[in-house]
């Protein structure tokens, strides 16, 4: 009768250092974060690190059809030095409501990298809809650049590193990369 009681000691066994380590995965510990595979790649946790103020003059890199809302923006690679705040530029002024960061934003937007132009994320475009996000749910330089922009706008906003994804960005997207977006903000929930 040995070998049963040593099956049931080694089931009981694996179903204890199973549960131990369930256990372990579902602890909400703040040291471990892990970032989302599914989300779009503007997403981030929120933050609540006080932002520098934005910046209407600095490096931004050049924006094919920058005011034709109805083609997909291509955005120029830069070789000035990025920027260490955002840098926004309107290229197209709405006269719609004003968003703030509590807003829910639908938005067409192109995302490239600032030294390349090469896109990382154009998915709106692609799917020929806007998207919405709540902007206190994304990277806080994508959330600073869009305060304060009118419906009907289209702007450009640059954003270092530090206000994007820093050392661990999606993948697609270089580590301490500064990014470049240039949105279309469609309406406001």
């Amino acid at each position: 009768m040995i070998r049963p009681r040593s099956t049931r000691a080694i089931a009981f066994l694996c179903v204890s250092v199973a549960a131990v380590a369930l256990a372990a995965c579902s602890s909400s510990s703040p040291s471990s974060t892990t970032a989302p595979t599914t989300a779009p790649v503007i997403t981030a946790p929120p933050t609540t690190v006080a932002l520098p103020p934005v910046s209407t003059t600095g490096a931004v890199p050049a924006v094919a059809s920058p005011t034709d809302q109805g083609v997909e923006p291509v955005i120029s690679a830069d070789t000035a030095p990025a920027p260490s705040t955002d840098v926004i530029k309107d290229l197209v002024v709405g006269t719609g409501a004003t968003t703030t960061l509590s807003d829910t934003v639908d938005v067409m937007y192109v995302g490239a990298l600032y030294t390349t132009g090469v896109d990382f994320d154009q998915s709106t475009w692609q799917a020929k809809m806007p998207t919405a996000f709540p902007l206190n749910e994304v990277v806080p330089g994508f959330a600073q650049g869009l305060e304060g922009m009118k419906v009907g706008g289209r702007r450009e906003i640059v954003i270092p590193a530090a206000l994007g994804y820093g050392a661990m960005p999606p993948q697609g997207i270089p580590a301490n990369a500064t990014l470049v977006f240039v949105v279309d903000l469609k309406s406001l929930s």
